[in-house]
């Protein structure tokens, strides 16, 4: 492919991956909306219900954001990486954050032999970028381009900030939902009470309305909250391959990481999603598809090189 249609095909990917992003976060809103509605509509205590649920969920998240790179180090075991011994690690580094205009992230080491690698923080001038030993020893100097790139196109496309946009939104669903169970029974009844005979049959029906959204509203956004997970990590290998301007170096290195047999023992269920790709389990299944963070690497190797 000429130089100038491969500078085509990264810009045709990343713009349509960012419409995908923005229908998602719509889709988001409209859902939150839906929930809204409905306790509303079933219950008594929307006024105060709301404004509570939405001030619970955005609490949670903000300390978490604020905190995350953090908690997520020390989960991980990881340590500064030392430049004397890895002066090639941050020379990359520095050269693919100074063509993504980002500042040059801190960089952490995981002494793990299996290769993989995440990114952390709220924004580029907090940003965190980790690898593990493995991935060092087992990448050539391209394939570690590839990933410190990804890694740095999730710093620069803010992906931490709507990662917890998402999870607040996902809060909000579930703890309406949650409540909306156990309060739209009682204000249902009091309502057909009030009502009389037409009343019965509008208590009814709302009532109904309230436990469907309230059971299927979770499930929905944490499907949708995965799927906008999945859709970040075709952006990052896009912008990747835009920075690097050579997508068969990540291509390579996605391939490398999923075929390594060696598991990742720091990692667990609260991290994986970080990671370039997911350390705990395979993701062939067409249920693991559904519910995983990350989108199957023969898609996303199959992308890259549609790029070449």
């Amino acid at each position: 492919m000429s130089a100038e249609k491969r500078r085509s095909s990264f810009f045709d990917v990343i713009a349509s991956n960012r419409r995908k992003t923005f229908f998602m976060i719509f889709l988001f809103l409209v859902l939150v909306a839906v929930v809204i509605w409905a306790f509303v509509l079933t219950t008594d205590w929307g006024p105060i219900a709301v404004p509570l649920a939405v001030g619970i969920a955005i609490a949670m998240t903000w300390v978490s954001y604020f905190a995350s790179d953090k908690i997520v180090l020390a989960i991980s075991q990881a340590k500064p990486v030392n430049k004397d011994e890895f002066p090639y690690l941050v020379n990359i580094t520095e050269a693919i954050a100074l063509g993504a205009g980002v500042p040059v992230p801190r960089l952490y080491m995981i002494e793990d032999t299996a290769p993989n690698a995440f990114a952390t923080g709220r924004n580029p001038q907090n940003a965190v970028v980790c690898v593990t030993r493995g991935l060092v020893q087992k990448l050539d100097r391209e394939e570690l381009e590839g990933v410190i790139a990804h890694e740095m196109s999730h710093v620069r496309n803010y992906d931490m900030l709507l990662a917890t946009v998402a999870v607040t939104m996902v809060g909000i669903i579930a703890l309406l939902s949650d409540w909306m169970l156990r309060f739209s029974w009682r204000s249902g009844r009091r309502r057909s009470r009030g009502s009389g005979g037409g009343g019965d049959s509008l208590g009814a029906i709302l009532l109904l309305v309230g436990i469907v959204v309230a059971i299927l509203a979770p499930l929905i956004a944490q499907l949708m909250r995965l799927a906008l997970s999945r859709r970040r990590e075709f952006q990052a290998d896009a912008s990747a391959a835009q920075l690097t301007r050579y997508p068969q170096g990540l291509a390579d290195a996605l391939r490398k990481i999923a075929a390594d047999p060696e598991p990742l023992e720091v990692a667990n269920k609260a991290t994986a999603h970080l990671y370039i790709w997911n350390p705990l389990k395979d993701q062939e299944g067409r249920m693991d598809r559904l519910f995983n963070t990350h989108p199957p690497v023969e898609e996303r190797i199959k992308a890259l090189e549609g790029m070449m």
